[in-house]
This record gives C-alpha cells, structure tokens and sequence, in this order.
C-alpha cells in the first residue's frame, strides 16, 4: 500500500475470476465483497481467494454491503460491445450500471475504478457513458475516463478498455495521474507452452485454409482471422473475447491458446488454480481485466489520497505552529 494512503479496503462487483482483487491485492488492499451472478466465475474466485462471492446483484442489499473504501466494477459489456447489435442503453442487461450507483449511493466509497469496453465511450453517441459520469457526479464524485491499453502495460495482448475514476474527497483528482504507458511489452515467447495438449490444436483443414491466405512475418505470432475471412498475425494477441470461436485466435496458425496462456496474456499469477472446462476458462478470461493495467491506474489512486493526506498533514502543522505563537506572544 502506498504510504500515508487512506484506501485499505474494497468490494468487487461483477467479478469475475478476480482480476481486480488480483491488482488490489498485489497493493496490500483487502477485499471485504465481491458479486458474480456466475456460478463458475464465483466457483473459480473461492478457489483462489477462500471466498465465495454473492451471486445477482440486484438481490443484494447495499446496507448489508461491508464499508470499503475502494469499489471496482467491470460490469457487463456485452450491451455497450461491438459486438452484436448496439442495443446499448435500450438492453436491459445495460441498465447493470444502475445496481453500482445503488451501492455508491449508500456506501459512499472514497474511490471507484469502473472497467469496459473501448466502444463504451461511443455507445449510443456517448450517452451510455455520460449517464454513468453524470449519475456519479450526482452522488458527489469528481471524474475522469480514459482508454487504456494492455499492450501498454507489459501484455503482448491488444486490449483497449474505458476506465473510468470516480474520487470522492475534494481536491483528490487534481492529484491523480493516469499511469504512463511501459515502452515494451512482454514477448510472446515468454508465454507459450513448450508442449501443449493436442486437444488445442486446430483441424486441419482450419489449418491449411488459414496457410493458404496468410504468410507470417514474424514467429511465434497470433494469428487472427476476422468475420470477413481475413487472416492477420502479429506478435501480440488480439483482445481475448468471452464469446468468440475457440479458433478466433491460433499460435502460428497451428492451434489454439491454453487457458495458462490466455491467463497469462491477462496477467493472471502462475499461482491461479485454474478449475472448469476449457471453455468456461475461455469465457472468464475473455471477460477478465488485464491485471498490470488495473494496478497502475490503482497505484495512481493511492498516490493522489497520499499526497492529499500529507498536504493537509503539513496544513494542520503550520495551523498548530501559528496558534501556538500566538498563544505564546499573547503570555509576553
């Protein structure tokens, strides 16, 4: 934890398999709750963490919420995506941001990182994020958005997300700084399985049709083929998605990522006991947070609280000083 810092502890909303506790945690931070409405993500999460999360969390009561100081939410993205029709605003599971004002509003943390997709920002001309800044500026929270990227954060994986910060003390935010980017990321090299399963290897025919439209320019790389049938590789990976075809992304064209290896791609410890089938892993890393980008915006977060603490330390010693020469000069 950052020294002088105030944030000890926070709640996980929409969890996941914990890549905000992961971050937090790497901090000194102690979570004190967590929510999944899925029961393989939450099944995952206690056997990581010890814990169990709640499960909906429109049933859950903010009263009952334990006092945190930090509250993270990467809440559902499949509403504000790219992906699929754009329903934004007008799908229901889009409404989801309301239930983390539910809570704000009762527990009033001092900080709040927010987590979605890049196309959050553009959604419905911007209205699905404005509303979010809005209401929280309602509830007292100065705020700033910005779109970060993995790549830049020492993942060999192209992942851009909105993050939004919401402080509540006055004067915090004038403090906080966005995280400077990292100018390398880690090789993909680095990794890859030395001997993976066959099981992870593609058809084939998905192989030679793949070979016939691409010639790589670099190895290892992930190899990407779009809707269109265009096929690309790079030698970084393409975002991770929850609900794509096991073969959206293959290592050299050959076969497909190991849940390790996509965990890994998402910064995910080599401690994490992975649990489930390959295509629950696929999913939940899919919709996880790239852990070393969360954990500079955190650090920032601390950083801002820790020199608003000491400058209202320093405030209240000069105050002190100059009451007690008065005190003194008035005895003369």
């Amino acid at each position: 934890m950052t020294p002088l810092s105030d944030i000890r502890t926070f709640s996980d909303l929409f969890c996941g398999i914990g890549g905000f506790h992961y971050a937090a945690n790497q901090l000194g931070l102690e979570c004190v709750f967590a929510c999944d409405i899925d029961l393989a993500c939450r099944e995952q999460y206690k056997q990581n963490f010890g814990f169990e999360p709640a499960a909906d969390i429109k049933l859950v009561r903010a009263e009952k919420v334990p006092d945190h100081d930090m509250l993270f939410a990467g809440f559902p993205c499949q509403p504000f995506s790219i992906i699929g029709d754009r329903k934004g605003l007008n799908d229901r599971r889009g409404t989801l941001y309301h239930e983390i004002l539910r809570i704000v509003s009762v527990k009033k943390p001092k900080a709040l990182v927010l987590e979605n997709v890049r196309q959050f920002s553009t959604n419905s001309n911007g209205r699905a994020l404005n509303a979010v800044l809005v209401s929280l500026r309602d509830l007292g929270y100065s705020c700033q958005w910005k779109i970060l990227n993995a790549l830049d954060f020492g993942l060999p994986q192209k992942r851009e997300r909105v993050i939004v910060v919401g402080l509540l003390r006055p004067g915090v935010m004038d403090l906080f700084q966005w995280p400077k980017p990292i100018p390398n990321y880690r090789p993909l090299a680095d990794l890859l399985e030395q001997n993976p399963a066959q099981k992870h290897f593609a058809s084939e025919t998905i192989r030679k049709k793949r070979l016939s439209r691409h010639t790589p320019k670099t190895s290892p790389a992930i190899w990407h083929e779009n809707k269109g049938g265009n096929v690309s590789s790079y030698p970084f990976s393409c975002a991770l998605r929850a609900n794509a075809s096991h073969n959206y992304l293959l290592v050299d064209g050959e076969r497909r990522l190991t849940p390790r290896e996509q965990l890994r791609l998402q910064g995910f410890p080599e401690s994490f006991e992975v649990i489930g089938s390959d295509s629950q892993i696929r999913k939940q890393v899919g919709n996880a947070v790239p852990i070393p980008m969360i954990k500079s915006v955190v650090e920032g977060v601390l950083d801002a609280h820790s020199q608003i603490k000491r400058r209202n330390r320093v405030t209240s010693t000069l105050s002190d000083r100059r009451v007690h020469t008065r005190d003194r000069s008035v005895h003369l």
